[in-house]
C-alpha cells in the first residue's frame, strides 16, 4: 500500500512510522505535518533520531494544494492529528477512493450529538460517522474490509473493551449492573506538546475528568451497557492499565467465565491470557495486550485487569492491525517478528 501519515511529528504520529517504515506491504509516500510546524522540510529522522537509516522522509505541510496534488496517488492515509481536524477532512480521502485509519476520536462515537459535549464541536459528516467501522482488531476484523474509514480505538476504550467485550459478549453481565472501569495512563497519552499539565515536575499520580471523560461514551457504546470510567494520571513515560469491576449474573461460574476469555482470544496472538496480574513493564514498547482476571463466585463479583502500551497497542500498532485486516492479512502481521515465519 502507498500510505501516507499525516500527523508524523507527535508521538503516535512517530510510533506509527516505525511500524510502518518496517512492513513489507507498506511504502510510505508521504508524511505530513500541520501547516504551521517548524518541522516542515526536516527529516522525520531528523525529529526522532532512532529512526535514522529506517525512515528518512522530509517531512510536509498539509495544505489543500497538498491534497489536491497526491490524494488520487495514496492507497491509504492514517490520521494522527486532532480530533477536529480528521473529522473535517477524512471524507475527503474516502471521496477519493483512500483507506482512511483515523486514530484521533473524530469517528468513534456513532451519536453525532455526542461530539459538542465530549469533544468540543459540530461534527459536519454524520454519514461518515455511521459509515466508520470502530477499529477494535481482535473483535471486528471482517469489518474493515466493507468500509474505506476505520475508527481506530482511543487507548482506554482498548484496554477495558479487550477486559469487557469476552463478559458482555456472552451475556454474563448483570443487566443495568454497576461497571466501574480505573485507568491509569502515563503521560505520552496527553501527546507530544508542552503543558505544565503533563511535566514530570508537577505530575502526581492523580484522577482527571471523573464522570464526564470522553471515552466513557466510547467504552459503553462498544462494550454494548453503561459504565463508569475512572481516568488516572501517573508520572511516568508510556504504558496503559485498566482494572474492570463489574457483577456477573447468578449462577455464573468460574468456567464460564474463563471459556469466554478463551473463546474470545485463543487464535489472537496479540492478546496474552496472563496467569498472574499483568504489569506495564511487560507491555511497555509492545503490541501485546496482557488480561488476568479474578471472580468470586459467591459475590457473584469479577475483577479484570489489562495493560497495554498506550502509543502502540493503544494507538499505532491496533491501527497496522486494522490496515492488516485490510489487505486480508493476519492482524498481527509484521508486529510481531518471531511469528513472522508461521505467517509467510
Amino acid at each position: 500500500m502507498n500510505v501516507a501519515v499525516i500527523g508524523a511529528s507527535g508521538y503516535v504520529g512517530a510510533e506509527l512510522i516505525g511500524l510502518l517504515a518496517q512492513h513489507d506491504k507498506v511504502s510510505i509516500s508521504h508524511l505530513v505535518v500541520s501547516e504551521n510546524s517548524t518541522s516542515n522540510g526536516s527529516l522525520f529522522s531528523e525529529l526522532f533520531a532512532r529512526w535514522q537509516g529506517i525512515c528518512d522522509v522530509p517531512l510536509q505541510s498539509f495544505s489543500k494544494d497538498w491534497f489536491n496534488t497526491v490524494s488520487e496517488t495514496l492507497d491509504a492515509v492514517f490520521f494522527a492529528t486532532p480530533h477536529e481536524f480528521s473529522a473535517q477532512w477524512a471524507q475527503a480521502f474516502v471521496d477519493k477512493g483512500v483507506n482512511v485509519y483515523d486514530l484521533s476520536g473524530g469517528f468513534r462515537l456513532k451519536n453525532t450529538a455526542d461530539y459538542p459535549t465530549y469533544y468540543g464541536f459540530e461534527h459536519q459528516y454524520p454519514q461518515a460517522v455511521a459509515n466508520a467501522k470502530y477499529g477494535l482488531a481482535e473483535w471486528f476484523p471482517a469489518d474493515f474490509t466493507s468500509t474505506k474509514l476505520v475508527a481506530v480505538p482511543g487507548c482506554y476504550p482498548t484496554a477495558s473493551l479487550l477486559s469487557l467485550k469476552p463478559i458482555t459478549a456472552a451475556g454474563l453481565h448483570q443487566n443495568n449492573g454497576l461497571i466501574v472501569v480505573n485507568g491509569v495512563s502515563g503521560v505520552s497519552g496527553a501527546g507530544r506538546k508542552a503543558s505544565l499539565a503533563t511535566s514530570f515536575n508537577e505530575v502526581s499520580l492523580r484522577p482527571y475528568n471523573i464522570l464526564q471523560h470522553r471515552h466513557q461514551p466510547e467504552i459503553s457504546q462498544e462494550a454494548g451497557t453503561q459504565v463508569i470510567f475512572n481516568p488516572h494520571l501517573a508520572p511516568y513515560k508510556r504504558g496503559l492499565l485498566t482494572t474492570v469491576t463489574l457483577n456477573l449474573k447468578k449462577g455464573v461460574t468460574t468456567e464460564q467465565v474463563n471459556e469466554a476469555f478463551v473463546n474470545a482470544y485463543q487464535e489472537q496472538p496479540l492478546v496474552r491470557i496472563k496467569a498472574t496480574w499483568p504489569q506495564i513493564d511487560d507491555v511497555a514498547h509492545t503490541p501485546f495486550a496482557d488480561i488476568h482476571w479474578q471472580y468470586d463466585e459467591k459475590k457473584q463479583v469479577l475483577v479484570v485487569t489489562t495493560a497495554i502500551d498506550n502509543l502502540l497497542k493503544g494507538a499505532a500498532s491496533q491501527a497496522v492491525q486494522c490496515m492488516n485486516a485490510t489487505l486480508g492479512l493476519p492482524t498481527h502481521y509484521g508486529l510481531v517478528p518471531q511469528l513472522q515465519g508461521a505467517i509467510a
